[in-house]
């Protein structure tokens, strides 16, 4: 198959995911007062509700409510104060009752969106001919194509159809959908931003768990016997559903990993994409560059990590390339990616709005969701990570990448604001390379139980070394080694500096001394300098260095060295 860069020369990707997160923050199940858990014995937290047995009426939690508003505000949606439960039909055996409780056309949320910064290697996968007036007609085409689903769904909810074409369809929608679309702005250093619009957040509840022994990587496919725990069914989910508005893997992943950080930022969800109780559902269909008709989409179903969503769509995108080039036709599936073999297979058809047979659940009142009850929800949202990420910026002047990724856990922002107070500039962006880099590979490294709390490294403690490094009184080698020692011993930096004679000398006097000598007997080496060999100021840095017993500041040293050498 071509590569993923030559394919969206051609090629234009159209991707809309499916992105379900258990409220894992909750204590009880969406219907039902049965604990929520996932490491309880199987089938221990069940009742008549959540087992689907007849008679069982459903109560809905109200927390689950309190937190899909919160999603929807933190995500620019308009939150809808009237809406129902549905009932969507299917037999799958990890579901008792043979049908799921849903919203139906009008969800909790809708209609908002995020902005998407794209940089470095991952800007590189859109290429420059999908910006401009071309991106503009391909998101109106698009977005015209996908009004057919929300057309049927209309339908099974016996609501009256704006007509059959797509002018009529979309002329029953809001403005949101047919206003001027906002596309992707290119910076200079080929970056980009991009708003990605979500169609809704609706709320629903998850099924139970299927294992599968002795099928391959998990899957029913040859397995032995199949086993069911229905301790997750019944869990409050919240299934996110974008516009088609993605057009590269990378965005999809960039999209999902923003999510996750506002959702954690929330506190409604672990987010752990290992346990499930975050994952994705990828739609992708190509069509010519240029071309205003969609083609046949495929699901990837279940993408379990950032790397699956990214490295299953970019397959799949230059898989259904290969079929149409050779005169092939793609088929509407739905198709699991297997990690271990680099490839999607087909699970089975694709089902239709009508196969699932939506009708308004007569056990659940519909919804009438006061402005209060919504200010309410507004008032507990905590900073979001966009917001904070510029305050990073703004009050302690770090870069913006290590404020991204610092602002989007909770835990580590909070412990770099502690580790930071005071300090800005050098001492600050210290304090935030020692997390980003030390701190962070230390707790991974340490497993899965031990946390920032938890890992006896305190915010005081990197203070004091960024301290240290910023003052250049040791070198960043020595200051990887006094954040080992640190983590071993949980004595301060600065004490661990002066009782093993750390501390770099900067006294110009004695450095230059060093200099000299080092010059005196490395004549063919200045002179390779001289005569324009900037590289060999590297080894003479070293030679001072050796010469000092590694004391000297080497910073100091290749200023002296410059100088001497001019």
């Amino acid at each position: 198959m071509k590569e993923l860069n030559e394919v969206l020369q051609d090629w234009e990707a159209v991707i809309g995911l499916e992105i379900h997160t258990e409220l894992t923050a909750l204590d009880t199940k969406m219907f039902c007062n049965c604990k929520l858990t996932h490491d309880d014995e199987p089938n221990t937290h069940v009742c008549p509700v959540c087992l689907g047995l007849p008679g069982a009426l459903p109560v809905p939690n109200k927390r689950a409510i309190e937190s899909i508003v919160k999603a929807g505000l933190a995500t620019n949606c308009e939150i809808q104060k009237h809406s129902m439960f549905y009932r969507k039909h299917y037999f799958y055996p990890d579901m008792a009752k043979n049908f799921q409780t849903t919203q139906g056309p009008v969800a909790f949320c809708m209609h908002g969106h995020l902005d998407l910064e794209v940089t470095g290697r991952g800007a590189e996968e859109r290429p420059a001919c999908a910006f401009g007036e071309a991106e503009a007609a391909s998101l109106a085409s698009a977005s015209a194509g996908a009004v057919g689903l929300s057309a049927d769904l209309s339908r099974m909810a016996g609501e009256k159809a704006e007509g059959a074409s797509d002018e009529g369809a979309l002329a029953g929608l809001s403005s949101y959908d047919t206003a001027a679309l906002a596309t992707a702005k290119r910076h200079e250093d080929g970056s980009y931003t991009v708003p990605i619009r979500i169609l809704r957040i609706h709320m629903e509840e998850d099924a139970a768990k299927m294992v599968h022994v002795g099928g391959e990587e998990g899957r029913i496919g040859g397995a032995a016997e199949s086993l069911i725990d229905y301790n997750r069914c019944g869990t409050p989910l919240i299934e996110l559903v974008t516009e088609p508005d993605l057009r590269t893997p990378e965005e999809a992943r960039l999209f999902m990993e923003k999510l996750r950080r506002i959702f954690v930022t929330l506190g409604i969800s672990d987010c752990s994409m290992e346990k499930g109780s975050m994952r994705c559902d990828g739609n992708v269909s190509l069509r010519r560059r240029g071309d205003t008709t969609l083609g046949t989409k495929t699901e990837l179903k279940n993408l379990n990590s950032f790397k699956a969503l990214h490295d299953g769509l970019a397959y799949e995108i230059c898989r259904q390339a290969e079929v149409l080039e050779e005169g092939g036709e793609i088929y509407q599936e739905t198709r699991h990616w297997e990690p271990s073999r680099k490839r999607t297979v087909v699970m089975r058809t694709k089902e239709t709005a009508d196969d699932y047979r939506f009708f308004p659940d007569p056990d659940l009142a519909p919804f009438d969701l006061t402005d209060e009850f919504i200010a309410h929800c507004a008032a507990e949202i905590p900073e979001l990570p966009d917001a904070k990420r510029d305050r990073y910026q703004r009050d302690f002047g770090i870069k913006r990448a290590d404020a991204e990724q610092i602002a989007g856990d909770p835990a580590g922002a909070d412990f770099f604001e502690e580790a930071a107070a005071g300090l800005a500039g050098k001492a600050a962006q210290t304090v935030a390379n020692l997390i980003v880099n030390e701190l962070t590979g230390y707790v991974n490294a340490a497993g899965a139980d031990v946390t920032l709390a938890t890992c006896g490294i305190t915010p005081a403690q990197v203070a004091s070394l960024a301290r240290l490094l910023a003052e250049d009184a040791i070198s960043s080698n020595q200051g990887h080694e006094v954040f080992t020692l640190m983590a071993q011993t949980g004595d301060d930096p600065a004490k661990i500096v002066d009782e093993r004679g750390m501390r770099q000398v900067s006294d110009t006097g004695a450095l230059q001394e060093i200099v000299d000598a080092v010059l005196a007997r490395c004549g063919d080496q200045a002179q390779q300098y001289r005569d324009g060999n900037q590289k060999v100021l590297g080894f003479l840095v070293g030679q001072c260095m050796k010469e000092s017993r590694g004391k000297g500041n080497p910073k100091l040293f290749n200023e002296l060295l410059r100088a001497s050498l001019s």
